[in-house]
């Protein structure tokens, strides 16, 4: 009799255990499916949302520079123009900082200093974007307009190429402002991504090259950032991703204006500040709504290429 149940209690404990198992897995099988349903609704709202404006400016809608609600014309050109001009800028403005904060931390910085000021980037990125907006407004825009933008205008006034990307008049608002606000943005994701991939490298491999006569530079060049590069990647990815959705904070420096200028002191706007400020005018069922659902759609394919690319370019790291 004893025997038995000695027996039964391990068959009890598998069967409990194999019910366990399958609820679990069923759990991750529909969270994963979840994910998929969310965003591909996501994408088909859009696109359903937009194929007015598709069917009536075609395949034009994408390159047109045409913004007028009143003749009801309109043309995604110059919001796609602004949404990746200031996002390449503010992503080539905040990787080499971002790398300078991951650098000092991880590799400089004394172990006092080092928890105080990885904190305050972290801050950084829990600041709203409406926050950098008003500060952009109200302390970068007059910066710019009274002292960078007319030293640089009187610098390369007369040189080729330079004169006609830093000309206009210094309004203080425009790309490179809102270029400079999201480089802001970004450096907190950044440099925090940085940061933690450096500190996964173990410690004998710069040991060892230290022990061989490296400097900390060289250490850094030849040990960590092979190590990290496929994370380190993956971080600027994220910080462009970013970039390109901004929304409020580019509302308020960009300007708003529906041209494109060979200037990067003009006023412009992206796809996420022309939605911001339009849709609320906009009635529903009415062809200005669907073309800022096309934009919406445009920019989601955008985010999607930018994503294809970071995955080609680290497709031959990852097989190694």
């Amino acid at each position: 009799m004893s025997q038995a149940v000695v027996h039964s209690a391990p068959q009890s404990t598998s069967r409990r255990s194999g019910v366990g198992d399958r609820v679990f897995e069923s759990a991750c099988r529909i969270s994963g499916l979840l994910v998929l349903l969310l965003l591909g609704s996501l994408i088909l709202s859009l696109f359903i949302g937009g194929l007015p404006a598709f069917r009536q400016f075609g395949p034009g809608f994408l390159f047109s520079t045409q913004w007028n609600p009143v003749r009801q014309v309109f043309g995604a050109g110059v919001s796609v123009y602004g949404t990746l001009l200031t996002s390449v800028l503010a992503l080539a403005l905040a990787t080499p900082l971002a790398f300078g904060i991951a650098f000092f931390l991880t590799e400089l910085s004394p172990s006092w200093l080092r928890r105080p000021v990885g904190t305050a980037v972290e801050l950084l990125a829990a600041v709203p974007s409406i926050i950098y907006g008003m500060w952009g407004f109200f302390v970068i825009v007059p910066i710019m307009s009274s002292y960078v933008e007319p030293t640089m205008i009187n610098l390369f006034d007369g040189v080729p190429v330079l004169q006609d990307l830093f000309s206009g008049p210094p309004f203080g608002t425009g790309i490179v402002t809102a270029a400079l606000i999201l480089a802001v943005m970004v450096i907190p994701f950044i440099a925090a991504t940085m940061r933690d991939v450096f500190d996964t490298v173990p410690p004998v491999y710069k040991e060892s090259a230290y022990g061989v006569g490296c400097t900390t530079w060289e250490v850094m060049r030849s040990i960590v950032l092979p190590y990290t590069r496929v994370s380190v990647v993956g971080g600027i990815m994220l910080g462009l991703g970013r970039a390109l959705g901004e929304t409020m904070a580019v509302t308020f420096v960009i300007g708003n204006a529906n041209r494109i200028s060979p200037s990067l002191f003009s006023s412009g706007n992206t796809i996420a500040s022309l939605v911001a400020l339009e849709f609320p005018e906009s009635p529903t069922g009415s062809l200005k709504l669907a073309s800022l659902l096309a934009l919406g759609f445009i920019l989601f394919v955008i985010s999607f290429i930018v994503l294809a690319i970071s995955r080609m370019l680290l497709r031959p790291r990852l097989k190694v």
